[in-house]
């Protein structure tokens, strides 16, 4: 097939097509079916992947490897923001900047549409009866972000603590490094320098397996514990460590540092219902004279808050948690 398109002139083609009229005259304007073959025959450039995905399709594993790609992207653009410096960074940096901001848009306008909200612009032409004096008109739409959203705000905010913000602790001044072996190169040991708090049938590993060491002297297994409402003070039993702020390895080894949160054991306290029952509660509801308690059949505990450093004063000084 031979085709030739001059470079003026009208538009003209001279081909030679098998089955077809051998040649075309100058001059003469291609509306037939060699036009036909031609577009049927032949596709533009760069749509030969498109192509063969509609004539084979897709890999198998095709929407399993997309989403591994897209699972790794905010890994490699972290590692980019990372290593970039200069004015490449700035820009980098200024172009992710807008695009949170385009994100937290899109998400608060996701949010407002989906809650109901009071409709001011809908008002009723003419008087309205009296049994519609008190209705307020709404936008119904889905409230299902709303109520997930408070869900986890009272999840995470169960405990209003009385030091929100503490001082981070560094591990050289956490940790001491123990060397071991015969010529003490060894130095995979750790001594924790903190007070600390282990349960009551505690047994230590091996030697040659425990890295963590907890002293028996900074153990302890009771606090001061200060209840906000009644302005007393009670020394209750310790339960656990509940969190440390520091690290979640803190929490795991018991540590007790200033605004770490316990559980105690309030069963101590001695408070007793209108029927003169001892009360065994997780949790206490004061308003103005009224102490309303929620029975529960588990281990009483109540949660609180360390508010001095156990390892200078040789105690250990806690607020209980109010519930919100």
């Amino acid at each position: 097939m031979q085709v030739t398109i001059p470079t003026n002139g009208p538009r003209c083609v001279q081909l030679a097509i098998p089955g077809g009229k051998d040649k075309v005259s100058w001059g003469q304007d291609v509306r037939s079916e060699e036009e036909a073959y031609l577009a049927k025959h032949t596709f533009k450039m760069n749509e030969y992947m498109e192509e063969h995905r509609k004539k084979h399709g897709r890999r198998l594993d095709h929407e399993e490897r997309q989403r591994k790609r897209t699972a790794r992207e905010s890994h490699k653009s972290s590692a980019v923001s990372q290593k970039l410096y200069g004015i490449k960074a700035k820009l980098h940096h200024a172009k992710r900047h807008s695009e949170k901001v385009q994100l937290k848009k899109t998400l608060k306008a996701h949010d407002e549409r989906n809650v109901k909200s009071k409709d001011d612009g809908a008002v009723a032409e003419g008087a309205l009866p009296t049994y519609l004096l008190d209705r307020e008109n709404q936008r119904d739409a889905k409230a299902l972000s709303t109520s997930i959203k408070e869900r986890r705000k009272d999840k995470a905010a169960k405990y209003s603590v009385p030091l929100p913000k503490v001082r981070g602790i560094s591990e050289e001044e956490m940790f001491k490094v123990l060397k071991t072996g015969s010529k003490k190169s060894k130095s995979w040991k750790r001594m924790v320098n903190k007070a600390t708090f282990v349960g009551e049938g505690f047994t230590r590993k091996p030697v040659k397996m425990e890295r963590f060491i907890r002293p028996m002297a900074m153990r302890y297994k009771k606090a001061n514990v200060t209840h906000p409402d009644l302005k007393a003070t009670f020394q209750l039993q310790i339960i656990g460590v509940k969190k440390n702020p520091q690290s979640p390895l803190y929490t795991q080894l018991g540590v007790l540092t200033k605004g770490t949160v316990i559980e105690v054991n309030v069963a101590e306290l001695g408070m007793v219902t209108t029927g003169g029952k001892v009360v065994w509660a997780s949790t206490l509801f004061v308003d103005t004279m009224v102490i309303e308690v929620r029975l529960i059949t588990q281990f009483p505990k109540e949660y609180a808050q360390i508010t001095n450093n156990p390892e200078n004063d040789g105690c250990i000084n806690a607020v209980l948690c109010k519930c919100l």
